[in-house]
């Protein structure tokens, strides 16, 4: 009789199998699959073809197979249902692909609310009958446009975070309105011994830039202030000394071929003022 200690063989095979694959790549990524639908699974690792190499496996096989490998550090990102990315793209860019591959479906009940769910006022395509009282149930007030329903007013039917309602589902199903978004949950990727967690690679490309650029003109103008010279202050600190030069040789009347004529619009100017407030003739 085979005892509970046993070993099975071939799954025994597969963990040291996967132990030297996760000692052996520089690049692996930890995800988990938890409520996601197997079409959807099967459908972003074709996507990721070429670029990634996806496992699901169980969770207690993927922990042996970490404890056996060199990258314990790993085993504390393993949530719900698991699954190992081997790959050799580089964390920050694999990240992004992932991100792009998820796509949207209707919500289930008990689903949690990834965003803010409003419904819009406007025409729908359900017909009036028993969906006038489900839509109340939630919020929302629709009359009759058409031989159909409206809504009538915009309505936030959920908060991010808030547990979606049999009555909910049922409503966003009518509406065609798929809030849940289905892909890879990314919980770290490690490249060559640094770990990136969700919130390191999740990161807003358009703020960096912007941050990056804000950065540069600070320091841009730290070192024109402080007459630091770098090659890129330069010619705005040539450009900021010839103007500050001009003024301070227009100030005190110091004759250059360059401020000539504004010299002497200015002894003009000057003369116009003093006649208007002597009321003589200067000629």
């Amino acid at each position: 009789m085979v005892g509970r200690e046993s070993v099975n063989p071939r799954k025994e095979q597969m963990v040291k199998d996967l132990a030297n694959q996760i000692s052996e790549k520089n690049i692996i990524g930890i995800y988990d699959v938890h409520k996601m639908p197997a079409a959807a699974l099967q459908k972003i690792k074709h996507e990721l073809h070429g670029k990634a190499e996806a496992k699901s496996i169980k969770k207690r096989l993927l922990i042996r197979a970490i404890e056996k490998s060199n990258k314990t550090e790993l085993k504390n990102h393993i949530t719900g249902q698991p699954g190992i990315l081997f790959t050799d793209v580089n964390p920050f860019k694999l990240y992004k692909i992932i991100q792009k591959s998820k796509t949207s479906m209707t919500a289930k009940p008990g689903d949690i609310a990834p965003t803010e769910i409003e419904v819009k006022a406007g025409p729908t395509e359900i017909m009036p009958g028993p969906a006038i009282s489900a839509l109340s149930k939630v919020g929302l007030m629709a009359k009759v446009e058409g031989g159909k329903l409206a809504i009538q007013k915009d309505k936030v039917v959920a908060k991010a975070g808030q547990v979606i309602t049999i009555d909910l589902a049922s409503v966003l199903g009518m509406l065609k309105i798929e809030p849940i978004e289905v892909g890879l949950n990314i919980n770290a990727i490690i490249e060559n011994g640094v770990i990136y967690t969700k919130d390191v690679l999740s990161i807003d490309e358009k703020k960096v830039l912007e941050d990056m650029l804000a950065g540069y003109h600070h320091a841009l103008n730290l070192s024109i202030e402080s007459g630091f010279i770098t090659k890129e202050a330069v010619p705005v600190m040539i450009t900021k000394a010839f103007a500050e030069a001009r003024t301070l040789a227009l100030e005190a009347g110091i004759f250059s071929k360059d401020i000539i004529g504004e010299l002497l619009a200015k002894a003009v100017a000057e003369m116009k003022t003093i006649q208007e407030k002597s009321g003589a003739e200067v000629e």
